[in-house]
């Protein structure tokens, strides 16, 4: 057994009590490793309540920036959407988390690193597989998953030790959020039913009823500006979250497909990645030549995938990431959304690079196309299929009948 552990520590009820009952549990010294990933928190408070709990260093990084440059822009250039809809608000984190959680194992001489996740959910999936691709040689500790404690049972411990938790046995709704956007699961949003209570919304309620538009600048495929004002990603994904958000517009209610085998009733918020995954992919539809997008919307999906089922740090996410990189280098330009209640739209797209031919796409007096290429290229199009008619279609037990099906009457 490990002597001393680094903890994904978030302050919550189960990693502050995960702190004291390792110790206690393992006999190890714990060192908490808090990552701030643009999520609401009290960070001196966090490292005071990480002591209490009998942890012996208390390190917070950080991460704003880097995990808007190193994880939400490699997504956003993916437009990577799980299973078509949640931008992977939580999974994009944990790579990053996990990154921190090495770093401080290696710099504090840890044997081990700890996560506080459940055996139910996707994160412990997430942890484990990144760190055994980042630190083979840590051992892993999941005291969450294997203790057998209840909510209930881990507040009565936490009010035990004396160590100091928000979390009270009324209080039912699960919260993980950062730059991204924001995940509530939980309660009564349990039963795919049931209506999510307005109470669980926090950054789409409604503030601005008054239509307004937003123009998003992007450099190959990285959102830079808003309304032409240049910003870091980090901060642009805030603002965009604030503005957006205020129309009640970025809300996402699912019932989504865990790694692990199980269908979960999700909801979440994420104004500003949904817009610009919107912005984005518009762009691209005036700068990526046809078979290129048609590919890229192929693998999209399988980016998802991985990053869904913690295999960001693997050979197959390495390869896609050097595919998607290759195709933004001509992707930017400019996208105007338009903002109403409730909705959020592309209303215009413009770009230096883009393949968008006026002459060529006019039907009015400027059309520069040469209608006559056409019937040489339909033919040769269609020519296999012309052989085929012709010589096999009669035969093909499944060819579509010729003869007119008489009305009724007839």
């Amino acid at each position: 057994m490990a002597k001393r552990v680094v903890l994904a520590y978030s302050g919550g009820l189960d990693t502050s009590v995960a702190v004291r009952w390792m110790i206690e549990n393992y006999g190890v010294e714990v060192i908490t490793v808090a990552c701030n990933l643009g999520q609401e928190g009290d960070w001196e408070g966090l490292q005071a309540k990480a002591f209490a709990a009998g942890a012996v260093e208390a390190v917070v990084v950080d991460c704003r920036e880097e995990f808007a440059r190193d994880f939400l822009a490699p997504a956003l250039k993916a437009n990577a959407l799980y299973e078509g809809r949640y931008p992977l608000v939580s999974a994009l984190s944990r790579p990053v988390i996990v990154r921190h959680l090495v770093a401080a194992a290696r710099y504090h001489g840890a044997e081990a690193v700890a996560h506080g996740c459940t055996g139910k959910g996707n994160d412990q999936v997430r942890f484990e597989v990144a760190t055994r691709a980042l630190a083979p040689d840590l051992e892993i500790l999941a005291p969450v998953r294997n203790w057998g404690m209840t909510r209930e049972m881990s507040i009565e411990y936490a009010e035990a030790h004396h160590i100091p938790v928000l979390a009270t046995k009324e209080k039912l709704y699960s919260i993980d959020d950062n730059l991204w956007g924001r995940a509530i699961e939980c309660g009564e949003m349990e039963d795919p039913w049931a209506r999510p209570p307005e109470g669980v919304w926090s950054m789409t309620t409604v503030r601005a009823s008054e239509a307004r538009e937003v123009t998003v600048g992007f450099e190959h495929g990285v959102p830079v500006s808003i309304d032409d004002e240049r910003m870091p990603l980090h901060e642009l994904v805030v603002e965009l979250n604030d503005v957006v958000g205020a129309y009640g517009w970025g809300r996402l209610d699912m019932v989504e497909n865990r790694r692990v085998g199980i269908k979960s009733r999700e909801t979440y918020e994420a104004p500003g990645a949904l817009a610009l995954i919107e912005a984005h992919k518009d762009l691209e539809s005036i700068t990526l030549e046809r078979d290129t997008m048609h590919e890229k919307q192929r693998l999209e999906g399988r980016f998802a995938d991985l990053v869904y089922d913690g295999m960001w740090y693997s050979p197959l996410k390495e390869a896609l990431d050097a595919f998607v990189d290759s195709t933004q280098r001509f992707v930017t330009g400019e996208v105007r959304l338009r903002l109403e209640p409730g909705r959020c739209y592309v209303v215009g797209r413009r770009s230096p690079h883009s393949l968008y031919d006026y002459g060529l796409a006019t039907y009015d007096a400027a059309d520069t196309f040469n209608h006559a290429d056409s019937e040489g290229f339909v033919k040769l199009w269609g020519l296999g299929i012309q052989t085929w008619a012709a010589t096999q279609s009669a035969a093909s037990p499944s060819s579509p009948s010729t003869t007119a099906t008489p009305a009724p009457g007839e």
